[in-house]
């Protein structure tokens, strides 16, 4: 017999839209198997009191080991402007200290942070994979089972994409200094990928493998061929169109921009995530929007390294899909994420309430965009309370001074866009109850873990 937990909550935010005295159960697998609308609690029930039922989006985009670095590259160099590329050359230099006990013990407080922030689960960009010197671990994929460990630890539901890079520059020139330790030809890259799926095979079933080819900088022609028709039952993510001299460098090689290109030389589908994709022309903003590709979107490391603005009005305008991620967790809210997204759009085209509609006020908007392509872009059953979904869910508290007299979309509003306190009190990742109170159940541990990490690479750096 299956085993069930039963909640009660007066309010839950259903696929259909907001719901009163809801009855949810969970099965011992951890997907959602019954709701009941204007039900009445049972004997047994967890009774969700001051506290509303919402879905729990998935972080799309994350490379976790920056986490250690947040904050420490806010000063401008000598060397005059600074941008990505000075930011870039810095990072690289970060990762001359990074052992494995280090990735594991960072990507598990970024997980924690992640949950407590209401992600439920995270696609791992991962592509930190070699030795110092760019020689591979005695297993291959050392680094990647060291971020199914802590996941396994966190209880964040973990889409692990390996990261392939082969080269320095469209160019094909060599990669050197911090980039040896990404580097993969095509037979190491499927023992980096093999080890890693023997790793996330041993977590919970929710969890899955996917790829990343890291960009069209790095991944030649040929091999972005071989990836995209070998590795075929995950999500793919690329990173595309970030920073303006990326375009131009793709524009000059292959005659075309990044996106462009990519449209018109792959079958880019539904299993695909373009991470960024910040600067789109026109047209490439509806042939994106056509694919039903995920438009994965890190507002607020755009912001921190000066990427731009994507042009989020037009594209969701044209139904197109998006979802966000955490990216260099310089700060990891999803709240903000969502806030700067649309004050983005707003300081951009002067107006107020952007990426609203009729039908749906902001925060609800982004909310659901963040729920919906999220899930999308992780290869991820959730992003809504539904029969058969993962029960990624959270809830909110609406006995706080933020929320009080407030109901429907205006909760989500107001939680969005006027909230100064964490107001997420539970989250469960696929049935997992792993945040209790606005705490994670073994932040003491992780917590741990993490500062002595930290206090080790600060006293390198």
């Amino acid at each position: 017999m299956i085993l069930m937990i039963h909640f009660y909550t007066e309010v839950a935010l259903l696929s259909e839209g907001w719901a009163t005295n809801v009855r949810l159960s969970v099965d011992e697998a951890g997907k959602i198997a019954l709701i009941d609308r204007d039900a009445a609690p049972l004997p047994g029930d967890q009774n969700l009191k001051d506290r509303i039922l919402v879905p729990a989006p998935a972080n799309l985009h994350s490379h976790a080991f920056q986490r250690a670095m947040a904050g420490l590259t806010e000063t401008r160099g000598s060397s005059g402007q600074d941008s990505f590329w000075t930011w870039r050359r810095l990072m690289y230099s970060f990762l001359d200290h990074l052992t494995p006990n280090h990735i594991e013990a960072i990507n598990a407080f970024a997980q924690m942070e992640m949950l407590e922030a209401g992600y439920a689960s995270v696609a791992e960009f991962h592509y930190v994979h070699h030795q110092l010197d760019g020689t591979p671990y005695d297993n291959a994929g050392e680094t990647s089972a060291r971020a199914a460990a802590a996941a396994k630890l966190s209880g964040i539901g973990l889409t692990l994409l390996p990261v392939y890079y082969a080269q320095g520059g469209v160019d094909g020139r060599p990669l050197q200094g911090g980039q040896l330790r990404f580097k993969c030809d095509f037979d190491l890259f499927s023992d980096v990928w093999q080890s890693g799926r023997t790793a996330v095979d041993a977590l919970p079933d929710d969890c899955r493998m996917g790829i990343a080819p890291h960009s069209l900088r790095a991944t030649s022609k040929a091999d972005l061929e071989s990836l995209t028709t070998t590795y075929v039952d995950g999500p793919i993510h690329i990173h595309i169109a970030e920073q303006l001299a990326e375009i131009e460098e793709i524009e000059a090689a292959y005659g075309q921009r990044p996106v462009e290109w990519l449209l018109n030389n792959v079958d880019v589908g539904e299993n695909w995530c373009l991470v960024h994709a910040t600067h789109l022309t026109d047209s490439e903003i509806s042939r994106l929007a056509s694919s039903k590709a995920v438009a994965g979107l890190c507002p607020i490391t755009e912001a921190n390294l000066g990427d731009g603005i994507f042009d989020a009005a037009s594209f969701m305008a044209q139904r197109g899909r998006i979802g966000f991620g955490t990216d260099s967790n310089i700060s990891i809210s999803l709240i903000h994420e969502l806030r700067a997204l649309e004050y983005s759009q707003r300081l951009n085209l002067k107006s107020r309430s952007v990426l609203s509609s009729p039908e749906q006020s902001t925060g609800r908007t982004l909310f659901t965009a963040a729920c919906v392509g999220g899930a999308q872009a992780a290869g991820r059953a959730s992003g809504a309370l539904e029969v058969g979904m993962w029960a990624d869910m959270m809830t909110l508290d609406t006995a706080s001074i933020d929320l009080a007299g407030l109901s429907n979309d205006t909760i989500l509003d107001t939680w969005v866009f006027a909230s100064n306190e964490q107001l997420i009190t539970d989250l469960w990742s696929a049935g997992r109850h792993v945040v209790r109170k606005g705490r994670h159940i073994n932040r003491g541990e992780i917590e741990d873990n993490y500062r002595q990490t930290i206090h080790t690479l600060r006293g390198l750096l």
